[in-house]
């Protein structure tokens, strides 16, 4: 295997991507023979078959997947490496892959806002989407840090906590509970919920929330995909929502929206900035887990406004 190149991997890489060699060519900028002969000397070399030759494309084998892992794992060591030389040089450059779970896009613009600020020759880019696509990325090397409500557990990765992150429970203005005080977990359980998809951060809190009620986890309550369509499901009438407080702030504030007052709430988690184990920390990943760490918090909506006094409501 010391014959390989890194030509060779990002060949392979193309074509897993890519689903076809001739797509992979177009990418690489070679033609479709020259990457046939690449992919057919790695395969010699390894004594292995790298792809599944099929109607539908080629389809990775074990060897395949395994090829395109270490592939990545290069790419990413030849950023760290163009970031440390620049380190070293004492040029304050670099580049960072941020993803983010689809609640903290509330937040994360203004924070990487205030970080390009103070570092404008780190050049940023933000990758947005659900839990499991955000765990998805961190698996393939897609990006240097992830910020979430949960940690990965199968991934091996590094979480730091840089905020409070409160989950509550929101209805319509003229919810018959908009006004009540202390609903007891029994009395909530009994709404209708509009809920995010299964493996998302804020149904796995919701059915911890209500797993001591018995069957109560058998039909939790209609799915949907996002956030903001929960929010105008809620406003519409449709049921309740068990959500985060900073998706809410604006809604809230504008009188769109209401908190219920349910016993034991806001139940408090934490935002945490996620890095895998095995990814070496560059230059502006470690720059940008320090800003976190100093000034996250300060990028978060405030809680505050919308419930004026949340240590009452620790449960």
């Amino acid at each position: 295997m010391r014959n390989l190149t890194l030509k060779q991997f990002r060949a392979v890489e193309a074509i897993v991507s890519h689903g076809k060699i001739i797509n992979a060519a177009k990418v690489l900028g070679l033609s479709p023979p020259a990457v046939t002969i690449q992919l057919r000397q790695i395969e010699e070399e390894l004594g292995l078959q790298l792809f599944d030759r099929t109607n539908e494309g080629m389809r990775p084998t074990a060897a395949g997947l395994a090829f395109v892992d270490t592939a990545q794992a290069i790419e990413e060591r030849m950023r760290l490496l163009a970031d440390q030389i620049d380190a070293i040089k004492g040029v304050r450059t670099g580049s960072l892959r941020l993803g983010v779970v689809s609640t903290a896009k509330y937040f994360a613009p203004r924070m990487m806002a205030a970080f390009m600020k103070d570092y404008p020759d780190i050049d940023m880019r933000l990758a947005i989407g659900n839990r499991a696509e955000t765990i998805a990325r961190l698996k393939n090397h897609e990006v240097d840090i992830a910020l979430m409500g949960r940690p990965a557990k199968d991934v091996p990765v590094r979480a730091s906590a840089f905020g409070d992150h409160p989950l509550v429970i929101i209805a319509a203005p003229e919810h018959p509970l908009a006004k009540a005080r202390d609903i007891s977990k029994e009395r909530i359980a009994r709404e209708n919920f509009l809920i995010r998809e299964p493996g998302s951060g804020t149904r796995i809190s919701l059915e911890i929330f209500l797993s001591e009620l018995p069957g109560r986890l058998d039909d939790l309550g209609i799915e949907m995909d996002s956030n903001e369509t929960i929010k105008q499901a809620v406003m519409a009438g449709l049921g309740i929502a068990f959500i985060s407080a900073h998706t809410i702030a604006f809604e809230v504030e504008a009188g769109r929206l209401v908190i219920l007052d349910v016993a034991g709430m806001p139940i408090r988690r934490q935002w945490f900035a996620v890095m895998r184990t095995d990814h070496a920390i560059s230059p502006a990943m470690a720059t940008f887990h320090d800003f976190l760490m100093r000034k996250g918090a300060m990028y978060l909506p405030l809680f505050g406004k919308l419930y004026p006094d949340p240590e009452v409501k620790r449960g």
